[in-house]
């Protein structure tokens, strides 16, 4: 392990030790650190949510920069506290709507599909549904830091979830809904031209990937979007699973239908979404860069 490799991971340790022992309060301070450490992030999503939301006025698009890194600070607080999450206590963290759509689904007996985003706590909804209804596998992509990659899938572990890495991904998926097991994978990333289509999100091109869609026509399987999304009534989160999407068989017309349910979802809480992402980095050719 090199010398900047260890750091990160100390400093990780550290973070994670220091929000499992703090209150929500320390969660916040460390968001506003990473907002004024890596200005970059900001002005990605000021770019972002003027491609989405032109008509929004530059005040109400800052605020919800500003809730973009509360939402962060409610994951690290919430990802910080996974080894004292148990299934005694996680309907303080969090509780279901729609469930009916997961447990329908899984009568057919070809497995599910979960289509989700890095919204509202990606981390958590994961998490929780193993300790509340049973474990699924979660494709993940590996960090860049190997340390720090073992810290994360450990955690991500501990309530009994299997990862999938990308790198495997085609072949675990299947395995995983032969045994009518759910799969989760994060739909909402920019991609190459290579490996995606062109859907219209927020009005915008953006390139998205096939790999989703291609898997649901190869298996049949169900398709259930399902997110996490924060109450500030309740002080908790709530898992909602929709109802399944229909697929066509049409990569393109697919991967555009579940673009649009994750753009209504995202309308629905636009602060919750990870706007610091360059989700329009990939342009048609002949397209100048949007950042």
């Amino acid at each position: 392990m090199d010398r900047i490799t260890f750091i990160q991971y100390l400093i990780a340790q550290f973070v994670l030790w220091s929000l499992a022992h703090a209150p929500p309060g320390l969660a916040r301070f460390y968001a506003k650190l990473l907002d004024l450490a890596v200005p970059r992030l900001r002005r990605t999503a000021r770019r972002n949510l003027e491609l989405a939301f032109p008509d929004k006025t530059p005040a109400e698009r800052e605020a919800i920069v500003d809730e973009v890194f509360d939402s962060i600070a409610r994951l690290l607080y919430a990802f910080a506290r996974f080894p004292q999450i148990n299934r005694e206590n996680i309907s303080g963290w969090i509780r279901y709507e729609g469930l009916e759509h997961y447990l329908e689904a899984k009568k057919a007996g070809r497995g599910i599909l979960i289509a989700t985003a890095h919204f509202g706590n990606w981390e958590l909804s994961a998490f929780a549904h193993a300790l509340m209804t049973e474990p699924m596998q979660v494709m993940i992509r590996p960090l860049d830091n190997p340390a720090l990659d073992r810290l994360v899938e450990e955690r991500r572990q501990l309530s009994g979830n299997q990862l999938i890495s990308k790198r495997e991904a085609a072949r675990a998926v299947l395995r995983a809904l032969q045994a009518n097991q759910a799969a989760g994978i994060l739909i909402d990333q920019n991609t190459s031209l290579d490996e995606g289509v062109f859907v219209d999100f927020f009005g915008t091109r953006a390139c998205a990937n096939t790999g989703f869609a291609k898997l649901a026509a190869h298996t049949g399987a169900p398709v259930v979007p399902g997110f996490a999304a924060w109450s500030e009534k309740e002080r908790r989160y709530i898992l909602r699973f929709y109802p399944p999407v229909p697929m066509t068989g049409d990569p393109a017309e697919d991967t555009q239908r579940l673009h649009a349910k994750l753009e209504e979802v995202i309308r629905e809480h636009p602060g919750q979404w990870l706007w610091i992402h360059r989700r329009w980095k990939t342009r048609p050719p002949g397209e100048p860069s949007l950042y």
